[in-house]
């Protein structure tokens, strides 16, 4: 056995092919989701890819059901090596369009669920004196987007977290990394469609598929750097809000993804 990968938010999109690519290394993976026949199909899809697969139906948003999750893995194959905190969705609108609540909610389950994961990861890499946790924030966590403030927040919130955290753990064998995927090809988009009630647009910027994402993660789990980018060029837009925010202000506004209607109750 290779190393033991535990995954929130594994039943689709970049969650999915990262379980399956780690699998492809020789991994032993445990994955977590919300939706137990989805998250049954990628372990079939696990194990046919070489890897072993344990799949534990949990909500990232219920603490003590990631300190289960986390615990389950360990019983299983003895260790935990890396947690990937992947489990996310997002809303889009105006910030006096989106909802206190529906803020909340974003917030709850990619803030909150990453703290969640990661912290009870945490533990056991400070028993075992190793380990790395990998965050899949995007690059709306380094510069913000029209119409995307409260999913942005959540991401801003991600990387302060990793932050503090990896500047706690200099000079130990426990790794942090943030992941910057830039818009992907996975259901993301229809999800938020359904979260903020609205027909919502992608706009205009780049794109990648969550392969491209997968392999990524994969290169920094056997190289762990502090951030990852899997679309190299937008390291540009966050070296371009650092000198001249104003004149980003502009040329991010084209790549705002505006809620176009709304759809039927």
């Amino acid at each position: 056995m290779n190393r033991v990968i535990a995954i929130t938010g594994a039943s689709a999109g970049i969650g999915r092919a990262t379980a399956v690519r780690a699998a492809r290394d020789g991994a032993a993976v445990a994955i977590c989701a919300r939706r137990g026949e989805r998250l049954e199909a990628v372990a079939a899809e696990i194990t046919a890819a070489g890897g072993q697969a344990l799949a534990i139906p949990a909500d990232v948003t219920d603490a003590d059901g990631m300190e289960r999750f986390v615990s389950q893995v360990v019983d299983r194959f003895g260790r935990l090596d890396v947690m990937v905190c992947n489990a996310g969705y997002g809303v889009a609108g105006a910030i006096d369009e989106v909802t206190a609540a529906q803020a909340q909610k974003v917030m709850e389950v990619n803030y909150f669920g990453t703290y969640y994961a990661a912290r009870a990861a945490l533990r056991v890499f400070r028993r075992q004196r190793h380990g790395h946790i990998i965050i899949v924030s995007s690059i709306v966590g380094k510069r913000g987007v029209p119409y995307m403030g409260a999913y942005a927040a959540t991401k801003f919130a991600q990387v302060g977290l990793a932050e503090c955290l990896r500047s706690e753990l200099v000079g130990t064998a426990i790794h942090v990394s943030v992941v910057y995927p830039v818009s992907t090809d996975t259901e993301f988009f229809g999800v938020m469609s359904h979260e903020t009630g609205t027909t919502v647009v992608r706009g205009p910027g780049p794109r990648q598929d969550a392969e491209a994402v997968a392999d990524a993660i994969a290169r920094a789990i056997e190289r762990p750097v502090p951030e990852v980018y899997p679309w190299f060029k937008s390291r540009a837009l966050v070296w371009l809000n650092a000198f001249a925010p104003g004149f980003c202000d502009r040329i991010v506004q084209r790549f705002g993804r505006k809620p176009l209607q709304r759809e039927p109750r």
